[in-house]
């Protein structure tokens, strides 16, 4: 069943955006994007266009989203691509509470989706690389989550509640389920110990995006204008998001039936991301090396977390699913050289 979507009172869109100095506005509409549970409207005024929104509830903590904020102020200064957050009366506060919810109020950017392009691609790896640049040396006194796909205890959890979780009548013979289920485990620890074998957890952490992916970039002729989303910001080796970002942009999809979805990466949007990132922020050798691993275990973990949860994979059926992750984890695994000698070339 879908959950149906928030939408903002009259009068709680009046008193909030009174707090702004947003001039005449001559037209709200309603921005029907991202998560249903948080209403987002797109206003039209005097002094240009932006993007008010009311978070989430259980994404209300005052102290995380002040270190998001933080966050993309200094991004902001730095010139980076990102929507501008608007102040709010009287002290030119990044946030407005009001009735125990926080709203926010973006500059509107104009942009497209990915359109799957080297070029588009290549931008996506660089401005990754240039935020991770920006951020090298940031602090905060608040301490973000440090958890991340990477050797994670829920995760092996997670792996073993699919056989649970799927429902009755799209539930295979047991020793095929189990057969994946063994599979996607084995593989996960396999993938963990290598990328530590190159001494991951020695290397130094420092502020990632934590979700990069092409639905959180706004694209303008392939260009990213605009990074959004910046809730996953948390503490982590670099190679951890970028490992991450490049699977998002390399692996390949298709129709709603997983099982048509081809196993092999897109060699060549892998090798153009990495480049685009190591044009702006050069990648060790080693870190290099470790980058299927990693891939892997994303893979995995983005799929295991959901299907755990509640038996599918949004609209797709788990198990289905599930397979595809084995045929792709396991065309990786087997083919490590390969993958290899493209991402070092």
């Amino acid at each position: 069943m879908a959950i149906e979507r928030e939408t903002f009172g009259a009068a709680e869109l009046a008193t909030c955006l009174s707090h702004y100095d947003t001039g005449i506005i001559h037209s709200i509409e309603e921005f029907p994007r991202g998560s249903r549970r948080a209403p987002k409207v797109v206003i039209k005024c005097e002094r240009g266009k932006f993007l008010f929104k009311r978070r989430a509830h259980g994404k209300e903590d005052l102290q995380k989203v002040a270190f998001t904020h933080h966050v993309q102020l200094h991004l902001a200064g730095e010139g980076f691509p990102l929507p501008h957050l608007i102040g709010a009366r009287p002290d030119n506060n990044s946030m407005l509470v009001w009735k125990d919810h926080i709203y926010e109020l973006f500059e509107f950017v104009e942009g497209g989706p990915y359109d799957g392009s080297l070029d588009a691609t290549f931008d996506s790896g660089r401005i990754l690389g240039l935020y991770h640049k920006l951020l090298a040396g940031f602090h905060s006194d608040y301490v973000p989550s440090k958890g991340s796909y990477h050797g994670n205890k829920a995760i092996v959890e997670a792996i073993g509640n699919t056989a649970r979780s799927l429902p009755m009548n799209g539930r295979p013979e047991p020793s095929v389920l189990m057969e994946t289920v063994d599979f996607l485990k084995e593989g996960y620890g396999k993938c963990a110990a290598g990328a530590d074998e190159v001494g991951l957890e020695d290397w130094p952490v420092q502020i990632v995006h934590g979700d990069w992916h092409p639905g959180n970039m706004l694209f303008r002729k392939k260009l990213v204008v605009a990074v959004i989303d910046y809730d996953s910001a948390r503490l982590h080796q670099r190679i951890v998001d970028l490992a991450n970002g490049a699977l998002q942009f390399s692996i390949i999809g298709g129709s709603e039936d997983p099982s048509q979805w081809p196993e092999y990466l897109d060699e060549t949007r892998l090798k153009r991301f990495l480049r685009g990132y190591d044009s702006v922020n050069v990648i060790s050798k080693a870190e290099l090396k470790i980058v299927p691993f990693l891939m892997c275990e994303a893979m995995i973990a983005e799929a295991v977390l959901p299907i755990a949860a509640t038996g599918s994979f949004g609209r797709m059926e788990g198990f289905p699913f599930l397979q595809m992750i084995h045929r792709k984890v396991k065309w990786v695994l087997s083919h490590l050289e390969q993958i290899e000698n493209v991402l070092l070339d």
